[in-house]
């Protein structure tokens, strides 16, 4: 297995080594031991899941707060997504940036994005089956999320608008900027 480091510390892009002839092909996506001694900080996981979309959906940007914060290890068994993180820690260098990459079930890439980044994807194939690892157990009063579309992030998900498909939820999230005013006033006691 291959590591890539991105712009952003923590963020990684994983590439297997796949085995292939006319049969098909093989690869591990995942090895606990191979993964620890490549990069030590990726934790253990406790979770799986699983989705399948159709294209133009657009899925995010999602997050748990602390203390559920997850890492996720993100991968596509069939079909492509453009998938993003975007990082939410305080007193990042980074605070606000994003990386995208491509995942799809022929470049079998995986993306590594750990706690304190809010996370989506889109769907560029016409279905997708994406898997992905969490670091730790959902809980839904944990949930946080930002505007998919915020200006001052943005993201070029890879579909025109008139063709994106989202929740009713993912509609509502605020901007990074309202998201860090919310935090600013939770602190401040107000």
């Amino acid at each position: 297995m291959e590591i890539i480091k991105t712009d952003i510390e923590g963020l990684l892009i994983l590439k297997p080594k796949v085995f292939g002839d006319d049969r098909g092909y093989f690869f591990e996506s995942y090895n606990k031991k191979v993964l620890s001694d490549l990069a030590p900080d990726i934790p253990d996981f406790v979770q799986d899941n699983q989705s399948y979309s159709t294209f133009g959906v657009v899925r995010g940007l999602h997050f748990q707060k602390a203390p559920y914060a997850q890492a996720k290890l993100l991968r596509v068994v069939s079909g492509k997504v453009l998938d993003v993180a975007v990082d939410l820690r305080p007193g990042s260098s980074t605070f606000g940036r994003h990386v995208s990459v491509e995942l799809s079930g022929e470049n079998q890439l995986q993306f590594f994005i750990p706690e304190g980044f809010a996370h989506g994807f889109s769907v560029l194939s016409p279905e997708v089956i994406f898997q992905y690892k969490c670091s730790a157990f959902y809980n839904k009063e944990a949930e946080g999320g930002i505007i998919f579309n915020d200006p001052d992030l943005g993201i070029d998900w890879g579909i025109p608008a008139e063709d994106m498909i989202l929740s009713p939820k993912d509609k509502l999230h605020p901007t990074l900027k309202q998201y860090v005013e919310t935090i600013q006033l939770g602190r401040s006691g107000e």
